[in-house]
């Protein structure tokens, strides 16, 4: 997907490099979760409720004894499997459908981006409390809900793009000669779109990840007692783990976040290194004098040589 070119300028990025960092901390903790938990994350001990962070338990324990640094890796399972496979549902149907709308047009376009309008109307979480309230809450409900929900913006992204590929010379030189539509959708077109597929993509998994917290927290996520990190801010809620037992809900609020964050770089630093325009714009302004970018400094400089 990158050239030496671009994938020289992304490495150079400091986002792509503290976001790089940051997810794969986080998917080898997931990874490694039996190794570097010593403890179950679901065994429940009543003789060490609500303790503070020790040697024993690095992240101090929930309401309910569990080791809360051993639910923290295991959650980040849970996390980042629903944020990959949800954006894989969501690029399957979006990528598809918009390719299809801006390739052939006409009423095919015109049911397709009204149905994406009608998705779209609906605020998301509201979508999907409705759509996983109606179903059996399960990781598999949670994941394929998100994936639908969020296929509308990758499909118009995917559409706008189609629209001005398919009006390249070349493309068109390919129909004329006999082309099939669909090699020369998958040949042609998709190696065009797919940048910002990617970056959106990339960022949508960010989302996600918010997304099936929200939904833990308010009880519609992943069944207890598997670990989530939106229900483990859902189990220290109350006012009085809040003031004298932070850690329970501090902890996994800080995951989320890191999570989101190195997400987000990524997807800012791809923006960045596939955007030639953004790159010789830094380069240019760069390579002007300090007076050059200053009006004032500009003023004063016309103001001496007067």
């Amino acid at each position: 997907m990158l050239d030496p070119a671009q994938r020289k300028r992304f490495f150079r990025d400091n986002r792509a490099r503290l976001g790089l960092v940051i997810v794969i901390v986080m998917g080898l903790a997931a990874i490694l979760a039996p190794l570097i938990a010593r403890q179950s994350p679901i065994t429940i001990d009543l003789n060490h409720l609500l303790e503070r962070p020790s040697a024993a338990h690095f992240l101090g324990t929930d309401v309910q004894g569990r080791d809360l640094w051993s639910r923290l890796v295991y959650g980040a399972r849970v996390s980042l499997t629903v944020g990959f496979i949800s954006q894989g549902i969501a690029l399957l149907i979006g990528v598809t459908l918009g390719m299809l709308a801006g390739f052939y047009g006409k009423w095919i376009d015109e049911v397709i981006m009204r149905l994406a309008d009608v998705t779209l109307a609906f605020p998301t979480l509201l979508l999907l409390i409705a759509m996983v309230a109606a179903l059996q809450p399960s990781m598999t409900v949670v994941f394929a809900t998100i994936g639908v929900v969020g296929w509308a913006g990758m499909a118009r992204l995917v559409r706008g793009q189609v629209l001005v590929v398919r009006q390249l010379e070349y493309v068109q030189a390919i129909r004329a000669l006999g082309g099939s539509d669909i090699r020369i959708m998958m040949q042609h077109v998709l190696p065009n779109v797919i940048a910002p597929v990617v970056i959106a993509a990339t960022l949508g998994v960010a989302g996600a990840i918010m997304a099936e917290a929200a939904l833990s927290f308010l009880g519609l996520g992943v069944p207890p007692p598997a670990p989530s990190w939106g229900s483990m801010i859902a189990d220290g809620r109350d006012l009085d783990q809040l003031r004298h037992s932070p850690w329970t809900s501090v902890f996994p609020g800080m995951a989320i976040g890191l999570a989101v964050l190195g997400f987000n770089l990524l997807g800012d630093a791809l923006r960045d290194a596939l955007d030639p325009k953004q790159h010789y714009r830094k380069v240019n302004v760069a390579a002007e004098p300090p007076a050059a970018r200053d009006p004032i400094a500009m003023v004063e400089a016309k103001e001496k040589q007067a």
